[in-house]
């Protein structure tokens, strides 16, 4: 079953090899994610600056995998994907593949135990009522079984490399079917294919008549917010491959529009820089999709369009931008509009 184990100060180097984009060293990649991380937890109006008024709240978090208990004080009105970079932020060791690891909330009170969705608020989980500092733990996400006698042995069997490159050749041949059995069977979809990184539903995310194959993955319990090796979500391949239905497909199911990728973009940015597809970008403006998504160099949404507009003559997408409020006179950090 996947599993991401802590790594020593000497493997630090190497924690977040996994997520590929182009000649970058592993530890650029590594510099790159605290980077974002820092970035956004310090960033006015944050969880730091509601602490500040008063606006907090308590949660003890456990970290099996670190062997670690902390107390930290969170905003309830920053989204998980803010207090999940909080905790990341106290760490003085670290996780592989750590973008893929989340919240979870324990089963209590007859309900079952779920990892908490990264663009939700953290309000938006009730923590469960009692004396004491509530808590959650941080863990690596993993299909959330409902049985509560499953044998491990079993498990550990289905997940071979075998068997994960089955279900993979089912989802390229749309063979839902068998797809389905597999999950029945017990399978995690949460994986990484060890040639290509994807994961089964960013997969399939690229694929066209993908639907049912979308539909299946998460019944059998694949997570809308698990990242491919190179730190994308299903929603950003599906914004990126201009799969109109996949995307919709997602948005349905309950995936948001504003996952962060692993340098802190958006769907809706990286509809951008391919281009543009109208339809996509209407889709995300109307799940209400955050506009202004700025890049490393203070590039926005607005200017990756207009920069598309004078290749490709494509006007679509950047007329939505403007109609859904995007600033056309907003500067990168060349002090460029989205004109010049």
């Amino acid at each position: 079953m996947p599993r991401s184990p802590t790594s020593s100060e000497d493997e630090m180097a190497q924690s977040f090899s996994d997520y590929s984009m182009g000649s970058e060293s592993d530890s650029s990649k590594e510099e790159t994610i605290y980077d974002t991380i820092r970035a956004t937890a310090e960033k006015p109006g944050s969880a730091r600056t509601e602490e500040s008024q008063g606006h907090t709240l308590v949660i003890r978090i456990v970290i099996q995998d670190l062997q670690q208990t902390k107390c930290i004080r969170f905003n309830p009105n920053a989204t998980v994907w803010v207090a999940k970079q909080r905790i990341l932020c106290t760490l003085n060791q670290s996780l592989k593949d750590v973008l893929n690891y989340g919240l979870f909330q324990p089963a209590s009170n007859g309900r079952d135990g779920k990892f908490l969705d990264e663009e939700r608020l953290l309000r938006e989980y009730p923590q469960p009522e009692g004396s004491g500092v509530p808590s959650l733990e941080f863990r690596y996400k993993k299909r959330v079984y409902k049985q509560s006698n499953l044998d491990e042995k079993q498990l550990a069997k289905l997940h071979t490399k075998t068997n994960l490159k089955k279900c993979m050749d089912h989802i390229q041949h749309r063979s839902v079917e068998k797809i389905v059995k597999m999950l029945d069977r017990g399978l995690d979809p949460n994986f990484h294919d060890p040639e290509t990184g994807e994961t089964p539903l960013t997969s399939a995310a690229q694929l066209d008549d993908s639907m049912e194959v979308i539909k299946a993955l998460r019944n059998g319990g694949a997570h809308l917010d698990f990242r491919a090796k190179d730190g994308m979500t299903a929603l950003h391949k599906a914004a990126r491959a201009r799969n109109q239905v996949a995307l919709k497909t997602l948005l349905e199911l309950g995936a948001s529009p504003d996952y962060k990728d692993s340098y802190g973009l958006t769907p809706l940015y990286h509809t951008a820089i391919v281009g543009g597809d109208p339809y996509c970008c209407e889709l995300l403006l109307h799940e209400h999709a955050t506009v202004c998504c700025k890049d490393e160099n203070g590039w926005h949404e607005i200017h990756q369009v207009r920069g598309c507009l004078l290749f490709n003559l494509q006007d679509s997408c950047a007329r939505v931008l403007l109609f859904r409020g995007g600033n056309k006179e907003l500067k990168n950090y060349n002090s460029q509009t989205p004109f010049q």
